[in-house]
Order: C-alpha cells, then structure tokens, then sequence
C-alpha cells in the first residue's frame, strides 16, 4: 500500500520525515488502527517499507497549509503520482486529504472511503487529511477510517 499525502506542512519540509508535526494524526491512527504493531515516530518513516507499505506526497512543496497549493499543481502532482503507481505496482493507493485528491484527478463528486475507479490498477482508497488543522476528523474517527482500510487490505493479502 502506498500511502500519499497532500504535500509536507513546513516542519515536514524542514525535518525531512513525513507527518511529522506533533499535532499531526497520521502515525497514531496508522497504529491503533492496525498498520503498524506499536507508534511509530516520524523519524522512522522508513521502517513502514519493512511492512510493506510506502509513503509519499501529491506535490514535494512545503506550505503552511495545502490550500497554498494551487490547482495545476495538484494536477501536476497527480500525473507523477500516476507513474510512480505504474513503476512500483502498489496493490492500493490511499490519499489522505478529499480535496486534494477530488482536484488531483477531476473527480469533484469522491467521497471518503474505496473509490470506483482505481489508479494503473491500483486500488484507491480516499481518507481525511490527518493534519491538526483539520478539526473536523478527530483521532477516533480517523482510527475507525483507517481500520477499514486495514481490515480490507489485510483480507486481499
């Protein structure tokens, strides 16, 4: 599973990990979730490929906000997320951050969850963005998200 976000936030950008703000809930809804078997740090990043899984951005662009971003970006970012698909063969895409990804690929009606269409034949899952500036998804709701994902990757293994 490749895991993508939007784009890094400036503390991302300046650490070189992703997720990596303190306020961000990305690796403790990976955990409880099921993703991972303890909390993984930002700095251990890496460590997701031992389990199988990727992490990457739409757009390498640091901002304060991914509003920031601009349309042709997203777009932009979406065709060399679509390569990067093609050459590495994830069995699923999971974008965190609806917006960003309605934009990315022209499809302003998605809503959360798996997605009818996949990605170079990739599945595609869609989740909210776990950033702390998105206060409509707490912990608990994004946990139960990604469970879903989880339970449904880990029964198509």
């Amino acid at each position: 599973m490749l895991f993508c976000g939007i784009n890094p936030g400036l503390y991302s950008a300046a650490t070189g990990f992703h997720f990596a703000r303190p306020g961000n809930r990305f690796w403790p809804a990976l955990h409880a979730a099921g993703f991972t078997p303890r909390l993984f740090a930002p700095c251990e990043n890496e460590r997701l490929l031992e389990l199988g899984y990727g992490l990457t951005n739409l757009v390498n662009r640091g901002t304060a906000a991914a509003d920031e971003l601009s349309p042709a970006e997203l777009v932009a970012g979406g065709r060399k997320l679509a390569a990067k698909v093609r050459r590495y063969r994830p069995r699923a895409v999971a974008f965190v951050g609806l917006g960003a990804y309605r934009t990315a690929f022209g499809r302003p009606k998605a809503t959360l969850g798996l997605q009818a269409e996949p990605l170079e034949g990739a599945d595609v899952w869609v989740l909210p963005s776990p950033s702390g500036l998105n206060a409509n998804y707490q912990l608990p709701r994004l946990v139960q998200l990604f469970r879903q994902l989880w339970q449904r990757s880990s029964t198509n293994r």
